[in-house]
């Protein structure tokens, strides 16, 4: 796969084997030239047309190919006491700052459906700055039975909705899981009947919702400051 842009470029050549680099061919950062030099990366000087046909995205001239994102297994997810479980989001700048988010907090744990979801993709990496690092991944193939199975192991699900408990006012103790629903259709039903609490944030304005990585940091923050 690709990734592009400086901070995700630093990221990678600090945490992972970088296969080959395509740099606009005016290039000055000298850091990453360096670093580039030093590990004897294949180093490719394109026009700012190539360079913008292999990455769509704001790629600030440097663009690295790296080995596929390989996820978590969920065994490895449910080490840590506080899950965010992402239920068919669809936008990858969502599912990157949400991944920021929770690394910020301190959250090292994220599931993702396999079907009908955003994957970890280039985009994705670029907005998490870097934070993607610090994130186990993991991706099943159906989130009920994740659910339950995390039950099993003494986890309360937390669903998010516009209609249900205050989220100030839900119970974050104990190992939990915080389910976010997707950007238009919210929870799906049956994930939402297979939640022990529904959490809801109180609108004021004329807006009656909040972004999707919005109203996960307001949760997890929530739940990371109660505990």
């Amino acid at each position: 796969m690709y990734i592009y842009g400086k901070n995700a470029a630093k990221e990678s050549l600090a945490k992972e084997e970088v296969k080959e680099a395509f740099l606009y061919e005016n290039f000055h950062d000298k850091n990453l030239l360096d670093k580039l030099i030093n590990k004897k990366i294949k180093i490719n000087y394109l026009s700012k047309k190539q360079l913008d046909k292999l990455e769509k995205g704001n790629h600030q001239g440097i663009v690295l190919k790296v080995n596929d994102y390989e996820y978590a297994p969920l065994q490895e997810i449910m080490e840590n006491e506080i899950i965010v479980m992402l239920d068919h989001l669809e936008d990858p700048h969502n599912f990157g700052a949400i991944i920021r988010t929770c690394e910020a907090a301190g959250v090292k744990s994220i599931i993702i459906p396999k079907d009908r979801s955003v994957k970890v993709t280039s985009a994705v990496i670029k907005v998490s700055v870097g934070a993607i690092s610090n994130v186990k991944i993991a991706e099943v193939n159906n989130l009920v039975d994740t659910i339950k199975k995390l039950k099993k192991d003494n986890y309360w699900v937390i669903g998010t909705d516009m209609q249900g408990t205050d989220f100030k006012e839900i119970d974050y103790t104990g190992k939990i899981v915080i389910v976010i629903g997707n950007e238009g259709k919210g929870l799906s039903r049956l994930v939402k009947e297979n939640c022990d609490f529904i959490a809801s944030i109180p609108m004021s304005g004329q807006v009656n919702s909040l972004n999707a990585s919005v109203a996960t940091a307001l949760v997890i923050y929530e739940a990371v400051r109660n505990r």
